[in-house]
C-alpha cells in the first residue's frame, strides 16, 4: 500500500457530539493516526427521525467524508448503523465499521447469559437492531430494551451532572429496578457521558457495556488486515466539521472527546 494511503485520516461521523465518544477511544489506542470528525449537528438529533431519513443523511455523510480520502469510515451513531449499515455497506469502497455491530460482539464476549438492559434513541430501540442481534448471538440472556429520548438533548445542552439529568435517569431505568439485571448496554455514544448517573441508580454491580472501546480496537484490527495502519510516529491531524453551531461544537466537544479542539469548520450539505 502507497505511503499517502496509510496517513489517509479515520473517517468518523455521527449526529452531533456523541460520536466524540469514539473518537476518543481511537485516538487512545491508534494516538499516530489522523482522524477526520463530521457532526450533522444541524439535523440532530437523529433519534426521532424516520428510517429513510436516517438512511439519505448517513449516505449523505458517508459521501462528504470520502471525498476527502479517507482510509475506513466509523459510523459512531447507533442511530445511522440501524438504518443504514448495510446500505453503505454496498455503496462503499472502503472499511465501514458500525458500532451496533461492537456493541452486540462486546456483549456477546462480557455478559452470554443472565439479563441486560439496552439503552438507546427511540429509533435505535424502535428498530430492533441491538434486541436481535444480541438474541441470535445469545438465545439465553433476557433483554429490557428501553428508548431515552431526553438522554441525548439533556448532554447536549451541558446538563450531564445537573439534578434534571439525576431525575430523568431515574424515571427512564424505573423498569430496570426490580429485574436484577447484570448489565446494561449504553446504546448511544452520548450515554457514556451520563455513565456516573446510570451506575449510581442502578447500582456497582450491574455492568455497564461502552461498545466505543470495542469500535476503536475493531478499527485497528481492519486497517491492520488491510495493511492501512499509519507507520508515522509524528503528532496526529485532526480535522472537526460540522452543519451547523461549529463554536458551540468546539466548546462543547472537549466535554466528549478529553481534548481540546482547536478549529472547527463548518461543512454544508
Amino acid at each position: 500500500m502507497e505511503p499517502d494511503k496509510n496517513s489517509s485520516s479515520i473517517g468518523i461521523f455521527d449526529s452531533g457530539f456523541g460520536g466524540l465518544t469514539v473518537m476518543r477511544a481511537i485516538r487512545e489506542l491508534m494516538p499516530h493516526e489522523n482522524i477526520i470528525y463530521f457532526g450533522d449537528t444541524a439535523r440532530l438529533p437523529y433519534g426521532s427521525k424516520s428510517a429513510d431519513t436516517i438512511l439519505r443523511y448517513s449516505l449523505e455523510n458517508a459521501a462528504l467524508l470520502a471525498k476527502q480520502g479517507i482510509k475506513v469510515l466509523v459510523i459512531a451513531c447507533n442511530t445511522s448503523c440501524s438504518a443504514a449499515l448495510d446500505q453503505l455497506r454496498k455503496v462503499s469502497n472502503i472499511p465501514v465499521i458500525g458500532i451496533t455491530e461492537q456493541g452486540v460482539e462486546e456483549t456477546a464476549r462480557c455478559l452470554p447469559q443472565g439479563k441486560i438492559g439496552i439503552l438507546g434513541t427511540r429509533a435505535t430501540i424502535t428498530s430492533g437492531i441491538y434486541q436481535q442481534q444480541i438474541h441470535s448471538r445469545c438465545a439465553n440472556l433476557e433483554i429490557s430494551a428501553i428508548s431515552c429520548p431526553l438522554f441525548v438533548p439533556l448532554v447536549e445542552e451541558g446538563y450531564v451532572e445537573h439534578p434534571l439529568s439525576i431525575f430523568v435517569v431515574q424515571e427512564y431505568l424505573r423498569p430496570l429496578k426490580n429485574k436484577e439485571i447484570n448489565g446494561v448496554l449504553l446504546g448511544c455514544t452520548h450515554y457514556p457521558l451520563l455513565q456516573a448517573a446510570i451506575q449510581q441508580e442502578l447500582g456497582p454491580d450491574v455492568l455497564l457495556i461502552n461498545p466505543a472501546i470495542a469500535c476503536a480496537e475493531k478499527t485497528r484490527q481492519i486497517l491492520a488486515e488491510n495493511n492501512l495502519l499509519n507507520p508515522s510516529t509524528s503528532l496526529p491531524h485532526y480535522q472537526f466539521f460540522v452543519s451547523d453551531d461549529p463554536e458551540k461544537f468546539r466548546l462543547m466537544g472537549k466535554t466528549f472527546l478529553n481534548y481540546p479542539i482547536e478549529h472547527v469548520l463548518q461543512f454544508p450539505h
